[in-house]
């Protein structure tokens, strides 16, 4: 029997098992059992009188906690149970954190300390007062850009038509008796970078491995900079456009929707960690990676991405100025949003994952590239077959024949094996049978 989320079982007492107080106080609380196996069977302890007289002490003036302590008894085995409850202000031991999540009792190092200290403080990092920045820091020229925006989304009328700065920035909640908060500075801040050095959007353009670095740059300026020119600078220098035409107008259509890479770089922007590593923009011949900084709360999996969830903005003051300016929308559906794109432009399903301390977003160009096709023990017929339908809706059994000039029973060999490797998708039946693109079946 595996150990809980709230339970911890020790077969003797140590004083080093005060860090699994500090983890239960400093999360939602929890017991320690004292005279159990690691499966939760009573083994007994002897000195259990010594122990009820000496621990409520040795909690309360080692960690500052006031446990509750009670002896149990079975089977004429005595045991003791310590239950902690959760604290509002973070409780150390020796020094160092620890904070229990899941079955673990986790040491807070580094970004996930400060944020633990900042939550506790009830803070987050964006809403801490960057004591060397000045009014001077602000780019006037970005605050009305912002009030454009605004009047655009509609989101916040009563800032349309103000003239002071300091009444703008007060009112999103960037200011604090008089002094500029980091989420102001990286909003409409002159140069952000000075303050925070990780502060810009790093693009790369690769060949065939991640060693063949074709090209890269580096993007830098306020957060609305650098939604506004990432975004031009991958439409316009590094994605290619499909050209067709209907009803004689010329038709540009971009490798990958629009909405659906704003989204994922407006996510990266917002949730990302500023104290480290720079928002990272992978591009390779079939896919486009966006990676940032900083995990996923724990209230959140990789799953809850896929399906409607509670936000949790690890910048809520940068997230409530993208909201205002209609950057993104408050109720967590960034992430369905790009898998809905990226669905209605008949790609794949993005994939969205924590990977190196950070969460990374990839979309696809197209559904079964060449590169996947490579791997597949399928004939030349049906490689061509898949790469007419990536640009056609469907493909029927006549279809087949004519495109290859084989039997009837050739094409129907054919579709049957593709259908088998979850390519293609019967719909219909008799003569209104076809054939399309089973964009389920594709996992990248």
């Amino acid at each position: 029997m595996p150990e809980k989320q709230n339970i911890e079982w020790k077969q003797s007492w140590r004083d080093e098992y005060m860090k699994w107080i500090s983890g239960f106080a400093n999360a939602e609380g929890g017991s320690v059992f004292i005279g159990k196996t690691d499966g939760g069977t009573v083994s007994g302890i002897t000195d259990y009188k010594k122990l009820m007289d000496d621990l409520p002490n040795k909690v309360s003036s080692k960690l500052g906690v006031f446990c509750e302590v009670n002896l149990h008894e079975q089977n004429s085995l005595y045991y003791i149970e310590i239950i902690t409850k959760p604290y509002s202000n973070a409780i150390s031991y020796n020094g160092k954190y620890y904070l229990r999540v899941g079955s673990t009792n986790q040491e807070l190092t580094g970004i996930k300390l400060t944020e633990f200290l900042l939550k506790k403080s009830g803070r987050t990092w964006d809403d801490v007062i960057e004591p060397n920045a000045t009014f001077d820091d602000i780019n006037l020229e970005m605050i009305d850009a912002f009030k454009v925006m605004v009047k655009s989304s509609g989101r916040l009328p009563a800032l349309e038509s103000e003239t002071d700065t300091n009444i703008i920035l007060e009112n999103l909640r960037l200011v604090e008796n008089g002094k500029l908060k980091r989420a102001g500075l990286l909003l409409f801040g002159k140069e952000p970078k000075r303050f925070y050095i990780s502060a810009f959007v790093k693009i790369g353009r690769f060949g065939i491995s991640d060693s063949d670095l074709i090209s890269q740059e580096l993007i830098e300026g306020n957060l609305f900079d650098l939604a506004f020119r990432t975004t031009d600078i991958l439409n316009t220098k590094y994605f290619r456009k499909k050209i067709s035409y209907i009803e004689g107008q010329r038709v540009e259509t971009p490798e990958y929707p629009f909405d659906a890479v704003r989204e994922a770089l407006h996510n990266a922007l917002v949730h990302r960690v500023y104290e480290s590593t720079p928002i990272q923009i992978s591009i390779y011949d079939d896919r486009i990676i966006f990676w940032n900084q900083g995990e996923l709360p724990d209230a959140l999996s990789e799953d809850d991405l896929k399906k409607k969830h509670v936000s949790f903005p690890r910048n809520p003051n940068v997230a409530e100025a993208f909201f205002h300016a209609g950057f993104i929308e408050s109720w967590g559906r960034g992430t369905l949003k790009i898998i809905e794109e990226c669905f209605d432009a008949g790609l794949p399903e993005p994939r969205i994952e924590e990977t190196s301390g950070g969460v990374s977003v990839t979309l696809f160009k197209e559904i079964f590239p060449d590169s996947y096709l490579a791997t597949l023990d399928i004939n030349e017929r049906q490689k061509i077959a898949i790469k007419s339908l990536r640009k056609s809706e469907y493909i029927t059994n006549s279809e087949y024949r004519a495109l290859f000039d084989i039997t009837d029973r050739t094409a129907l060999r054919d579709i049957e094996e593709l259908i088998e490797l979850s390519i293609f998708k019967k719909e219909g039946d008799g003569r209104g049978t076809r054939y399309v693109i089973d964009s389920n079946g594709y996992r990248p």
